[in-house]
């Protein structure tokens, strides 16, 4: 479920809620959600390994053209950075609230439909583009509000090539994730393991396997950005958010 939902714009957390009601588990705890990120993040990694590591090599080399992609993803990281530093536990309030989980799942999929009607461009990523994709990234701080939805409509706004928004959409979000994961990882350390956490081995077969099914569900999400089926996921979350709102 974090490999397939993590990049298609329907909510992982959403997702791995409603998984976690179906098998009748308990919270697995923080660190296997942190480990969770991080194998969708090592399968952002491998699939733009080419593009990470030509940015890496330029970094090193301080090419011009390198530092301003890595300066571009730093400022797109700010404003979900300040909104989560000013607001964190209203957000986390907000998971509690099964109707407004709902309302912003139907929210989301506005977003996505509308995104059917929005010009294509080829415009390339500017500083500009960046941060308006940065503050769409912090609107998805809020729960069940797809990242990946709301910055790829915010690329679409900005007319960016597809193939170039993609790319930049998933690679925005490495320093967020590994922000997160560090922090998670060392709170998880720090503090005495409850009685639902799971396994070290459990935990890292899971992460393998939502980097495994994080790959393809990513290439897949790139090859619907390049067809006119993008708008498409807007109807399933729709729904989605009907069910949780009349059930929940």
């Amino acid at each position: 479920l974090q490999g397939i939902a993590e990049f298609l714009p329907i909510s992982s957390s959403g997702h791995l809620g409603i998984g976690q009601h179906f098998l009748g588990v308990n919270a697995p705890g923080l660190r296997f959600d942190t480990f969770l990120h991080v194998g969708t993040l090592i399968a952002i990694f491998v699939y733009y390994r080419k593009v990470v590591g030509s940015i890496l090599r330029g970094i090193v080399k301080c090419e011009k053209e390198a530092l301003l992609y890595a300066s571009k993803v730093i400022v797109s990281a700010i404003p979900a950075v300040i909104i989560y530093i000013l607001f964190d536990d209203k957000i986390e309030s907000l998971f509690e609230n099964a109707k407004m989980v709902g309302a912003l799942l139907m929210f989301t999929s506005v977003v996505l439909i509308i995104t059917r009607y929005l010009p294509r461009g080829e415009n390339p990523s500017t500083f500009k583009n960046a941060l308006f994709m940065g503050l769409a990234q912090a609107i998805a701080l809020l729960p069940r509000v797809s990242r990946s939805g709301m910055t790829l409509t915010a690329s679409r706004m900005c007319k960016m090539s597809s193939e170039k928004a993609a790319e930049f959409s998933f690679l925005m979000s490495a320093p967020l994730i590994c922000g997160a994961a560090l922090m998670h990882i060392i709170e998880s350390f720090s503090q005495p393991a409850s009685s639902g956490e799971v396994s070290w081995a459990l935990t890292l077969y899971g992460a393998f396997v939502a980097a495994i099914v994080g790959y393809f569900s990513l290439a897949l999400l790139v090859r619907s950005l390049k067809s006119q089926g993008f708008w498409m996921f807007g109807i399933y979350c729709f729904i989605a958010g009907l069910l949780t709102l009349c059930f929940c």
